[in-house]
This record gives structure tokens, C-alpha cells and sequence, in this order.
């Protein structure tokens, strides 16, 4: 019962992310077929970029009141909903109102997962549910392609997805004799906490900040990565393609790692080891070399080294500040996370018009700085 619920939790996390990496991988089609700017990506990405924000906020009320076993189902139902409402768009502002319910559902199933596994499982199955994560992103961009390459279209990729999803949330309601109440009497007897009270807890605003500095730093990272190599390297753009997409596959293999030594070493040490580990990465980027492997093994490295960092800090919730307030804490969070991943990627592309591509190792030694005065004062005994 243990091996099949835990195994039901990681493909939650999968069918997250096949959905997360579609429509990056769908743009170009989509914004050829609707005939609209290619900077409208980002509205669509900002619109479910503030849906999860919004979830993030509001997980705590809604899972206690429903329970973890009824919010993840739902929550996949309403993101299998949204996938058939962009397989079925025909204009631009569909995409945008199915945007809507895509990033409710999966802000609120981010959330929920993240705090059931937290509070019930070891820091090695918190790590490689986030892997598992990065496997769904990954298939996502194949699913996508062997759909363009075969002419059913993007339309097809998103059904084929949400047919994915609905059977996924069917076995989901068949699974709710496995799931454990999760904080069954913190659910009935204790309200939610607003954000204002959950803000005044001590060391949360810390916790917030060490989020959003590093999903700003992966989010940035990801995103500007073969732009840099090509136009401030003057590398192939085939060549830095390959490249940036290996900083996603360190992650993803960083995470594998990690959960076979997370129970010895503990999240702390993880998370020293992973910021220590992006230091180095970010240096390699910035050596004046004219050699490019340098900024090559530099991305790699910093993959490697957000791993363990994210399930780490969740994994840390109930510990930092009780299990009674990780559900409320974990929302914020998330919200604070997904902000970050958000708002910094596209800042960075406005401050390259002044500083130049030339700042991009630099831009990211700021937010690593951040991350490292936040995790030290949230790891503090006895601060507020």
C-alpha cells in the first residue's frame, strides 16, 4: 500500500509537468497559426503564472476544508479540463481564458502534494517527487513533437495530454482508501490562517524570500541560457540548444541523485551543498575564457546544483515552523516561487537592453546571494 500510494504521488507530479512544458514547446505553431506577435507567449505564460500565485494563497482554506485525497483529483480534473479547452482554441484570448483554470488547478495541486509529502514522507521521496517533476517536462516537448511531426497538430498534443490526465484522475478517485487524513485535526478544529498572519510567523518572510530567489535563479537561468551562449558567445545556436537544455537535465538527474543520500545528509546539508554547488557554476560562466566549456560545464553545474534546493526547502516546512502551519506556509511559498519565476526572467531581458548579455552571470551571483543570506537566516536557531 505504501510503494503503490507513493507511486500514485510521483505521477501527480509527472502529469504536472507534461502540461508545464507544452505550451513552450506549442508556441511557435500556435503563434503561427493564429497569426498574433510572438511576445503574446507571455501573456499566457503570465496569466497562468497568476492563477498559481492566486492558488498558491488560497491552498491552505481550500485543503482543509476538502482534504488532500479530494483536492488532488480535482485539481487534475480542472487541469485536464483547461488542456481540452486549448486543444479546442481557435483565437488567442481562449488560450488566455483557459489559462485560467490551468493554473488554479495546478498552483492548488502543487501546493497540496508538496505539504502531504513534507509532513509524510522523508526528505529522499520529497526529492525525487520533484524529479519525477522534471521527467513529466521533459516527455512533455516529445509528446509535443512526434504530434507536429506525424500532422496531428498541436491541438492533438493537448488532447492527447488531457486524455492522459482524466484517466490519471480517475485512478486518483479510485486511490482514496490509500491516503492517509492529512492533518485530519488541524483540518477540523483550527481556521485558515490569512496571509497577514501566516506573514507575522517568524522566519516566513525568509522563507518567501529564499523561494523566490531561487526560482528566479532557475527560471533565469533556463530561459536565457542559449541566448547568452549564441549571442554574447558566439556559439552555434544547435550547439547552445543542447547545451541549455542540459542545465533542466542536471536538475532532473541531480534530483535522482540526491534522494539516495537526502536521508543521510538531512535538507540543511542539502541545501548548503546545492548552493555551494551554483557558486561554482556561476563562476565557470563568468571566467574570461575563450574557451566555451567553460560556460558549457558552468550550466550543467548550476543544474546540478538547484537539485536539491527546492524539495529540500519544502521539505523543511514542518520542521521550521510545525506541521499545524506548513499547509498555509507551503501556499505562500509556491507563491512566492512561482513570482519569482515569473517576473525576474523577463527583468532580466529589460536590464540586457542597458547592461548587455554580458550581465547574465552576474544577474544570477546577485539572486545566488540571496538565496545564501536567506537560507542562513531561516536556518538560524532562535531568530524571528
Amino acid at each position: 500500500m505504501y510503494l503503490l500510494l507513493i507511486t500514485i504521488i510521483y505521477l501527480s507530479f509527472v502529469s504536472l509537468g507534461l502540461g508545464d512544458s507544452l505550451f513552450g514547446s506549442a508556441w511557435p505553431v500556435i503563434q503561427r497559426d493564429m497569426n498574433v506577435p510572438i511576445y503574446y507567449a507571455g501573456i499566457v505564460s503570465m496569466t497562468i503564472a497568476g492563477g498559481t500565485i492566486f492558488a498558491g494563497l488560497m491552498s491552505d482554506r481550500v485543503t482543509r476544508k476538502f482534504g488532500v485525497k479530494i483536492v488532488v483529483p480535482v485539481c487534475v480534473f480542472m487541469t485536464a479540463i483547461a488542456l481540452f479547452g486549448f486543444s479546442s482554441a481557435t483565437a488567442f484570448w481562449m488560450l488566455c481564458l483557459w489559462a485560467i483554470p490551468y493554473g488554479l488547478g495546478g498552483g492548488t495541486l502543487d501546493a497540496a502534494i508538496n505539504n502531504y509529502v513534507a509532513t509524510h514522507y522523508t526528505s529522499r521521496h520529497m526529492s525525487w517527487l520533484h524529479c519525477f517533476w522534471g521527467v513529466g517536462a521533459m516527455t512533455g516537448p516529445y509528446i509535443m513533437g512526434f504530434h507536429l511531426t506525424h500532422g496531428i497538430g498541436w491541438s492533438g498534443a493537448y488532447r492527447t495530454i488531457a486524455i492522459g490526465q482524466i484517466v490519471f484522475a480517475v485512478v486518483l478517485v479510485c486511490s482514496f482508501s490509500l491516503w492517509k487524513k492529512c492533518g485530519e485535526a488541524v483540518e477540523d478544529n483550527a481556521p485558515a490562517k490569512g496571509l497577514r498572519e501566516i506573514l507575522k510567523i517568524p522566519k516566513v518572510k525568509f522563507a518567501l524570500l529564499a523561494f523566490f530567489a531561487y526560482c528566479a535563479i532557475e527560471a533565469t537561468t533556463g530561459l536565457w541560457a542559449s541566448t547568452f551562449l549564441v549571442n554574447y558567445r558566439g556559439i552555434e545556436a544547435e550547439t547552445a540548444a543542447l547545451f541549455a537544455s542540459l542545465f533542466f537535465m542536471g536538475i532532473t538527474v541531480g534530483r535522482f541523485m540526491a534522494g539516495f543520500v537526502a536521508n543521510q545528509l538531512g535538507s540543511m546539508k542539502m541545501i548548503q551543498i546545492g548552493i555551494a554547488i551554483i557558486f561554482v557554476g556561476i563562476i565557470a560562466i563568468l571566467a574570461p575564457m575563450d574557451n566555451n566549456i567553460f560556460s558549457f560545464a558552468g550550466l550543467i553545474v548550476i543544474g546540478l546544483g538547484c537539485a536539491p534546493i527546492f524539495p529540500a526547502l519544502i521539505h523543511l516546512t514542518p520542521f521550521n515552523f510545525g506541521a499545524e502551519n506548513s499547509q498555509a506556509i507551503i501556499g505562500v511559498q509556491m507563491a512566492g516561487a512561482y513570482t519569482g519565476s515569473a517576473l525576474i526572467p523577463p527583468l532580466f531581458g529589460l536590464i540586457t537592453n542597458v547592461a548587455g548579455l554580458g550581465f547574465y552571470p552576474v544577474f544570477l551571483m546577485a539572486f545566488a546571494g540571496l538565496l545564501l543570506v536567506m537560507f542562513m537566516l531561516l536556518s538560524r536557531r532562535g531568530t524571528g
